[in-house]
């Protein structure tokens, strides 16, 4: 890790086989947390046939429980696996002391470990968020694009500091009635931005406050698995 967002982890190995016979289901993530993490694997999942991976990064004052809720209910018709780190404290290192610290470390673990333990579609690995989650997801994807094939940020307020790798394709989202992080300064910005730099990008603006309405959910979900 460093200052500018980077993450340790690396892809799996071509040709290397992750551990058989790894629960499916709901679980706990066992990586030294803070606070408890989780994991959700379709219960059809086999070690034979990789399934794409969500990293989804809750929102302020939230839990790991609410960021996968973000697309569990989409999970198991989408046949993703989707991880769910907890936050240190009650947000993200970079939104609340301006730095890098034991969060970027939580989510290197994350993804170890389930590179470690389940068979992953290397072509399509995201990260995504909601809120301040969103801005953490933006921020790291844009920082790892050479690991995060897609970004799916869902309100996001900003990016952080970053030094660019890749050109992961991304996903923005955002009410036009929002009165917590209001859409002309943060979602309409950074669009301008990304699109300046010539990402690869989608952007939902929606009747609506802070919250992700259901359909923006499947919207992204049909983004990020290309059945659109």
């Amino acid at each position: 890790m460093n200052d500018r967002g980077h993450l340790d982890v690396e892809l799996p190995a071509a040709g290397a086989v992750p551990t058989s016979g790894a629960a499916t289901g709901l679980q706990k993530l066992d990586i030294g947390s803070r606070r408890d993490s989780y994991i959700y694997v379709p219960e059809h999942y086999r070690v034979d046939r990789p399934l794409p991976l969500v990293l989804l990064l809750h929102g302020a004052g939230g839990h790991a429980h609410d960021g996968l809720r973000i697309f569990l209910h989409l999970a198991d018709h989408a046949e993703l696996i989707l991880a769910a780190p907890a936050s240190h404290a009650t947000t993200w290192d970079i939104i609340a002391k301006r730095t890098y610290g034991p969060d970027l470390a939580m989510v290197d673990r994350t993804l170890a470990h389930v590179f470690a333990h389940y068979a992953i579609d290397t072509n399509r690995i995201g990260i995504g968020g909601f809120s301040d989650g969103a801005s953490y997801a933006l921020t790291l994807g844009l920082a790892n694009g050479e690991l995060f094939t897609h970004v799916l940020a869902l309100s996001p307020g900003f990016i952080g500091p970053i030094e660019q790798q890749g050109a992961p394709a991304v996903f923005i989202s955002h009410g036009d009635a929002d009165t917590v992080l209001p859409v002309d300064p943060c979602s309409r910005a950074i669009v301008h931005q990304l699109r300046a730099a010539g990402y690869p990008l989608t952007y939902r603006e929606f009747h609506g406050g802070h919250e992700i309405p259901p359909d923006i959910a499947t919207d992204a979900i049909s983004w990020f698995t290309g059945r659109q």
